[in-house]
């Protein structure tokens, strides 16, 4: 059984996590909101974006001299993976659902027999991945130094994907990432960003004609990049508002359950002092009686 001097040090350690975790859970709360309005913000952007390109896609009559961006390498057997996590942790499940998702698509890639590449985005995704799929990963890619997500640190990435396709390092390339609901539900994302994969909300939201000028395929080479800038910036917008998100209900359950073990350790706390009263009592009354 623990000495009340070790008692009281549990229950003034816990007092003191409680305290940590309140406090983020407050900063967390605070940057929320402004990373929500960020992600829902950039949706229709980007969302607009792919319906363009689709619309401009849909327009070309000579398929087979489309920009590659757009229609791929005509293969199939390498996947490039852009797996998009944190830098910090304390953040619930919000890394480890990624990953998960990330898991099952690696095995298929896998399972299939094409040749898988990875690169990280964010050191959490990386030091959960590089237990088994060490020699997979190519690059990892940490912005743990911006305080903000930006545009440009979005299309750094981006830049790096398109010099890996040119150079035809791979012919699929997918990201995953976070996209937030609420703060309790962020759902995994898996969104392949070349060759352009729409879906079929998209594609129905396409049907608007438009009239291009100067020509779609001119068009299509300057947008397409910006596209999958623009697609990693959404990407990573989603992660923010989804760590917050996460963060926040992590730290609540952490303050709560630090509350009650609180709780639990004073009675723990008061019942061991009161037998140590007691028992000091029985012995000063059985030396009283035997003199």
């Amino acid at each position: 059984m623990a000495s009340l001097d070790d008692l009281k040090k549990r229950i003034s350690s816990v007092k003191s996590t409680q305290k940590i975790t309140k406090a983020m859970k407050m900063v967390a709360a605070s940057k929320l909101r402004r990373a929500q309005e960020s992600a829902e913000k950039g949706r229709p952007y980007s969302d607009k974006m792919n319906n363009i390109i689709l619309n401009l896609s849909n327009s070309i009559t000579d398929k087979e001299n489309s920009p590659k961006l757009l229609v791929g390498s005509g293969d199939d057997k390498v996947h490039l993976c852009i797996v998009m996590t944190s830098d910090r942790g304390l953040c619930g499940g919000f890394n480890t659902n990624i990953i998960k998702k990330a898991k099952l698509y690696f095995q298929k890639i896998l399972d299939e027999g094409k040749i898988l590449k990875i690169v990280t985005v964010g050191s959490k995704g990386y030091d959960q991945l590089k237990r088994i799929y060490k020699e997979n990963i190519i690059e990892k890619i940490s912005f743990k130094e911006s305080k903000n997500v930006n545009y440009f640190d979005a299309d750094k990435v981006g830049k790096i994907i398109i010099s890996k396709f040119e150079k035809k390092e791979f012919d699929v390339c997918t990201i995953f990432y976070n996209q937030f609901k609420n703060v309790i539900t962020q759902i995994p994302q898996e969104q392949q960003i070349i060759p352009l994969k729409t879906t079929e909300s998209e594609a129905n939201s396409s049907e608007d004609n438009y009239e291009f000028e100067p020509e779609e395929d001119e068009i299509l080479n300057n947008l397409l990049p910006k596209n999958i800038s623009t697609q990693i910036f959404k990407a990573m917008l989603e992660n923010s508002a989804s760590e917050q998100g996460s963060r926040m209900s992590a730290m609540d359950n952490a303050t709560r359950n630090a509350g009650e073990m609180v709780d639990k350790l004073t009675i723990q706390y008061n019942r061991s002092r009161q037998a140590a009263i007691t028992k000091e009592l029985i012995e000063i009354i059985s030396g009283a009686e035997s003199l």
